[in-house]
């Protein structure tokens, strides 16, 4: 069975895409693009991968490190290339949002080494040209080492 299957969904351009486990997603374009809308942009999905590879990696990280976190949410906002065809991300910047028992100094270790070292998305992206940032508040406080 292949990873992924495509399959035409809705309109011109919309899509369900589902993995070889049963879970799908909606892809398609905007209504101004001739799309209905009903999906996300497929270079969105590319940073919904980027949030969903890093957030694995922060997850695990602080749990393994005994912090608790109650409540994590990923901002991510990006800037393609203008005036080209491919137009490929070329600055992504992420805003990192934990609550909970948490020491900010291993939130930003956790973070920095997933964007660094872990998170094949993002590298990715890097090899692709992409400068990509975040920055990081715990409890409702940005911290920088």
């Amino acid at each position: 069975m292949a990873l992924l299957t495509a399959v035409k969904s809705k309109g011109a351009f919309g899509l369900t895409i589902t993995d070889a486990s049963g879970n799908s997603m909606q892809t398609d374009i905007p209504v101004e693009q001739g799309g209905e809308g009903s999906g996300l942009r497929p270079m969105q999905t590319m940073l919904a991968a980027l949030v969903g590879c890093s957030t694995v990696d922060v997850v695990s990280i602080l749990n393994k490190q005994k912090q608790e976190i109650a409540d994590l949410k990923v901002e991510v906002d990006g800037s393609r290339e203008s005036g080209k065809e491919p137009a490929l991300w070329q600055k992504i910047h992420l805003r990192f949002l934990l609550t909970g028992n948490i020491e900010p100094s291993k939130a930003y270790r956790a973070v920095s080494l997933s964007m660094e070292k872990y998170c094949s998305v993002a590298e990715t992206l890097r090899r692709a040209g992409a400068d990509i940032t975040f920055t990081l508040l715990v409890n409702n406080e940005e911290f920088q080492p």
